[in-house]
């Protein structure tokens, strides 16, 4: 037993005396909590949504209205075609279409049936079946409304206002299609943030590093030596996820397979760099798992949207979303895969990683010296 304590109290020292594993060890968990806490929420809120108005008429405004004043639903515009709304649910703008028929109007004060058309975007199936639910309950509840309240006298009671709900992209609301593609995602986060970093440190700790330091290589020339055999573990990993995703799981791939390609190898250079900013603050292995995982891995997994809306999070930790390459990333996976989207749709997405990755490599590179440590 005195040995056991003996042997505790020295690990305790160890710990001690290193100065960067308190912070993660005791601040990463404070800081995770208190951020995922408000971030993680399964209710799905601001729901934005264009209105197709073919109508024009005072009870269009009126739904309109009860669409807007309720806190699960955000107007965002008013279009004259469901064509043109289109766009707005390949970007992702806008998760739901309200269609009104011409007549609509009439139809409502005479009393005679009434359709109105839900077009949901069903990537986020999760999102998009509550968000149906919604709806499904609020036209209900605005037809209750008209019909017992507002019909005017001698006006015949209205014979029903529904809603006609389709759902583009992911039409049986496929809970794996969702989450598949961001799989790919998380293992290429895995594969090349972790490891690389940890290859990096594993080199000072056995002082290579410092043998590579003396020699005549560049500090770029080290820098990709030691990057590019995990973005060739990425590369196959591609190609196995999507492999396996598609042939498999049947997720279906509607979009280019080099685009694809090509922005995941654009995400590489966000990780790779991501990784090798890790391996310069961290003097070895434990500091980079731990660093890696506590302050990157994990809030970029729950922050990017890969399972939480980032429209359901509070105001002031979407910013952290936006600031997340993962973010970026997932909406172009999605977007090839269940929406076949090109590039047209994707270059603000495209540009985020572009100018994320080129920052975070460019400011661990100037942290790399071909000096030790």
């Amino acid at each position: 037993m005195t040995r056991l304590l003996v042997l505790i109290w020295k690990e305790l020292l160890e710990l001690r005396q290193d100065p960067r594993m308190l912070p993660i060890v005791f601040i990463a968990p404070v800081f995770q909590l208190t951020v995922l806490g408000y971030a993680i929420s399964t209710d799905v809120k601001n729901v934005p949504v264009v209105v197709v108005d073919s109508d024009r008429s005072a009870p269009l405004r009126e739904l309109i209205e009860e669409f807007d004043a309720s806190a699960y639903f955000t107007i965002e515009d008013t279009l004259s075609s469901v064509s043109e709304a289109a766009g707005w649910l390949e970007t992702g703008r806008a998760w739901m279409v309200l269609a009104i028929p011409q007549g609509y109007g009439r139809q409502v004060q005479s009393g005679q049936p009434t359709v109105v058309q839900v077009i949901a975007d069903g990537t986020d199936s999760n999102s998009a079946s509550l968000a149906l639910g919604y709806t499904t309950n609020l036209v209900a509840a605005y037809a209750q409304n008209i019909a017992e309240e507002r019909r005017p006298p001698g006006v015949p009671r209205p014979g029903g206002l529904r809603a006609d709900v389709r759902i583009w992209f992911n039409p049986e609301l496929s809970s794996k299609d969702f989450l598949i593609p961001g799989v790919l995602a998380l293992l290429l986060i895995v594969m090349t943030v972790v490891l690389a970093s940890m290859g990096i440190v594993r080199e000072k700790e056995l002082g290579t590093l410092e043998q590579l330091n003396v020699t005549p290589l560049r500090r770029w020339e080290l820098i990709v030596g030691k990057l590019l055999p995990y973005g060739f573990i990425g590369i196959i990993d591609i190609f196995l996820v999507v492999g396996v995703a598609t042939l498999w799981f049947e997720v279906p791939l509607r979009g280019s397979f080099v685009l694809l390609f090509l922005m995941s190898l654009l995400f590489l250079v966000n990780t790779l760099g991501l990784g090798l900013f890790v391996s310069k603050v961290s003097n070895n292995q434990q500091q980079a798992m731990m660093s890696s995982v506590f302050f990157f891995v994990v809030p970029l997994m729950y922050l990017s949207g890969f399972i939480f809306p980032i429209d359901n999070m509070p105001a002031v930790i979407r910013p952290i979303a936006y600031a997340i390459p993962l973010t970026y990333y997932l909406v172009i996976l999605r977007g090839i895969f269940l929406k076949g989207v090109g590039i047209a749709a994707l270059w603000p997405q495209a540009l985020g990683l572009l100018v994320w990755g080129t920052t975070i490599l460019a400011l661990a590179t100037w942290r790399s010296r071909k000096t030790v440590g």
